[in-house]
């Protein structure tokens, strides 16, 4: 398995695709039962294929993640050649998670506790590992509003 298996609820919502996942394969419900009953171990692999199919349909159309965490934002724009990151911290203990952390900073953008950094970074071999890399680390797949605002904001 080249990401994670897709969560219960996942799959209930994805129902239709996996029937017709197991359909590519020939394979009839009736089929589907025997397997899960039978040969555990196949019906694991066949969840698990799936789950990476998924995965890599979501991941090719992934161009924005935003990671937040009490003192720091990191807001990624992953276009074809690399990553763009803009990265805002703050040197005070107001919580950016927070409805109020996160309105302190849009009031005190110039703030000398606010600190803004720019990085881009090339991709390894394997561009959508590192986008769910990024994922698993506790980044959210976004439209890239903030990273769009604080993006004109600084350049």
């Amino acid at each position: 398995m080249k990401y994670a298996r897709l969560t219960k609820e996942q799959f209930e919502e994805l129902h239709k695709e996996f029937i017709n996942f197991l359909a590519t394969q020939t394979i009839t419900a009736q089929e589907w039962e025997d397997i899960k009953k039978n040969k555990p171990e196949v019906a694991e692999q066949e969840l698990d294929v799936f789950s990476d199919l998924v995965w890599e349909g979501v991941l090719n159309k992934v161009v924005y993640i935003e990671h937040i965490s009490p003192q720091q934002i990191h807001l990624f724009h992953l276009n074809d050649e690399h990553m763009h990151l803009i990265a805002i911290k703050i040197k005070n203990p107001i919580d950016l998670t927070t409805t109020d952390g996160f309105n302190w900073l849009r009031e005190n953008l110039m703030d000398d506790d606010v600190e803004f950094l720019q990085a881009k970074k090339d991709y390894s071999e394997d561009r959508n590992a590192d986008k769910f890399k990024l994922i698993q680390q506790g980044g959210v797949i976004t439209k890239g509003d903030l990273f769009k605002y604080f993006d004109k904001l600084i350049n």
